[in-house]
């Protein structure tokens, strides 16, 4: 169930083991804050986790994956059991959210599910809200450890160019890809890597519902790329955020060989 919809969570809202995060995070150029905008409406129940908080604080590109005792204790800090499943959305619909559950899944803690239509959906369909700082819950104990098979660094992708051992797929626009269109961070050239395909994340959801378009449909995206759920595929972004968007949809149509590139293009174009 790592998909669960709007009609499950209004009916588990308040059960004891449900943990309800609001992921909400913007591109830069948005100038929009996700926690500003939690603290004017949110679904009930629900805490905000910070992206660029629960990220390596050490690290010069934005949202890399911290150390496990980091992650850790930030989790504490919200209250979060290993025994809870964890309920994500986002205010867009599907955007950020995924990162999160490719994030929880890389400590082991495979028991959380995407909120499919995030607030988006919740409030077309009038659903309560709440406005505030969130749930507070007692400091509570986590444990992580760190599944390597969903990770992929720089000298990964690097070495993939000559040995082609799995499928690189990016999830920007196609005007981004193909260095058409300015990267939203102004210090980043556009363009792509070598031997990457281009499947922009936007092309896996439903314009309307802002969920999961259906597997079927999903499928046959892949498939066009030559990709099938057997593939060995690694997906890659702008700086990790909706490469994680292309690997739930993978998820979705039955793939388990899949990581994500942390960097993304961010490090990728910046030729350290």
């Amino acid at each position: 169930m790592s998909l669960v919809t709007t009609e499950w969570l209004d009916k588990n809202l308040f059960e004891d083991d449900v943990k309800i995060l609001d992921c909400s995070w913007h591109m830069p150029n948005t100038k929009r804050v996700g926690k500003n905008e939690f603290l004017i409406e949110h679904i009930p129940n629900a805490n905000f986790f910070d992206i660029d908080i629960f990220s390596d604080p050490e690290s010069k590109y934005p949202h890399t994956i911290p150390k496990v005792n980091y992650f850790e204790k930030l989790c504490e800090n919200l209250g979060l059991r290993n025994k809870d499943h964890i309920i994500v959305y986002d205010s867009l619909g599907i955007f950020s959210s995924p990162r999160v559950w490719w994030m929880f899944n890389y400590f082991g803690h495979s028991k959380i599910s995407i909120l499919d239509g995030g607030l988006i959906k919740w409030k077309i369909e009038n659903r309560e809200l709440e406005n505030g700082a969130g749930k507070k819950y007692p400091e509570s104990k986590f444990s992580c450890f760190k599944d390597l098979k969903l990770l992929k660094i720089k000298a990964d992708i690097k070495k993939n160019i000559e040995d082609k051992t799995f499928n690189l797929i990016d999830a920007r626009s196609s005007g981004r890809f193909n260095g058409n269109e300015p990267e939203p961070r102004p210090d980043i050239k556009s363009g792509s890597i070598p031997n990457s395909l281009n499947l922009p994340w936007s092309e896996c959801i439903d314009q309307n519902t802002k969920c999961f378009l259906n597997s079927e449909i999903l499928k046959k995206k892949f498939e066009n790329l030559k990709i099938s759920n057997s593939s060995e595929v690694v997906f890659s972004c702008g700086s990790g955020v909706t490469a994680c968007i292309l690997a739930k949809a993978f998820d979705i149509i039955g793939g388990k060989n899949f990581s994500i590139y942390d960097g993304s293009w961010t490090e990728w174009a910046s030729n350290d």
